[in-house]
């Protein structure tokens, strides 16, 4: 229950400029300097603020810049601090998912292994390598995962946008077309596996994933506890088993698997509590 009230208070809060819906048009007021963690669309016309991917790229692909402290840090402190935590509470377009898998269709729970790869892929060549290469005449980088892939800013920007904008739906190109076959297809494969998304094609998903090891909120696993039963296994939608990697990159700290562990083997918290409730429980006669 405390999961679904962070989701729908960040994707509410991030996306609480309710006249652009009406008008189609974007907030550009000074909050669009701030980057919230998750995964949110500049564009959308609801956006309070920018979204971590787009800012980097922007940076990135600029003439006068190539490194950015502000984003690059907040990156790296969501990321050390919570790793993909930031996915499972915080990240508007996690909740979209989540809310569209639950929608009847055909279920897939494990991927085909390959396709987890594809989002590191997007990071290293999307995300940062075409803004930082790739130069047009002016010699600005593109924003090529947002301007070519990001099915994200396609059903969350660029639809609404459409809808209410005549002058953007006279200008409909191939570009568009191929955005809205990737994000037909991304839907799709949320209606079929859980967090289609976030397993095979988010790039911040795979940033943050990098953090879970070593990230200061952990899902800590006691062996001498666990009665091999495979229940955490079972509850885990992102194919992720927690008696054998509990801190896995495509974990996103859901806590479903804590909650179905009847053995108290597997439990989640920030390091310093974890450790005090490992000692309260060495006490415990």
């Amino acid at each position: 229950m405390g999961r679904k009230i962070a989701q729908w208070l960040s994707l509410l809060g991030s996306n609480a400029y309710l006249p652009g819906f009406l008008k189609g048009r974007i907030y550009k007021g000074e909050l669009k300097s701030i980057c919230v963690p998750g995964l949110n669309c500049y564009s959308c016309p609801g956006a309070v603020a920018s979204c971590p991917l787009g800012a980097l790229q922007a940076v990135l692909g600029s003439y006068r810049y190539r490194f950015s402290f502000y984003v690059t840090g907040l990156l790296l402190a969501f990321g050390l601090l919570f790793g993909r935590f930031v996915c499972g509470f915080l990240c508007p377009f996690g909740l979209l998912q989540e809310l569209l898998h639950k929608i009847p269709f055909f279920r897939v729970k494990r991927l085909w292994k390959g396709l987890l790869y594809v989002k590191y892929v997007l990071l290293a060549a999307f995300v940062i390598g075409m803004p930082l290469w790739a130069r047009g005449e002016m010699g600005l980088g593109d924003p090529a995962f947002c301007k070519y892939i990001c099915p994200a800013g396609t059903l969350t920007a660029g639809i609404p946008l459409l809808a209410t904008n005549p002058i953007l739906q006279n200008s409909i190109g191939r570009l568009f077309a191929l955005k809205l076959s990737i994000a037909f297809a991304s839907v799709l494969g949320c209606l079929a596996s859980y967090r289609f998304f976030c397993k095979a094609l988010c790039p911040l998903g795979a940033l943050y994933g990098f953090f879970n090891k070593i990230a200061v909120y952990q899902i800590r696993f006691e062996e001498k506890n666990c009665s091999r039963c495979g229940e955490c296994f079972r509850a885990c939608k992102m194919a992720v088993d927690p008696s054998r990697a509990p801190n896995h990159s495509e974990c996103i700290r859901c806590g479903d698997c804590v909650k179905a562990c009847r053995f108290s083997a597997l439990s989640s918290g920030f390091a310093g509590d974890l450790l005090s409730r490992k000692q309260s429980a060495a006490k415990t006669p």
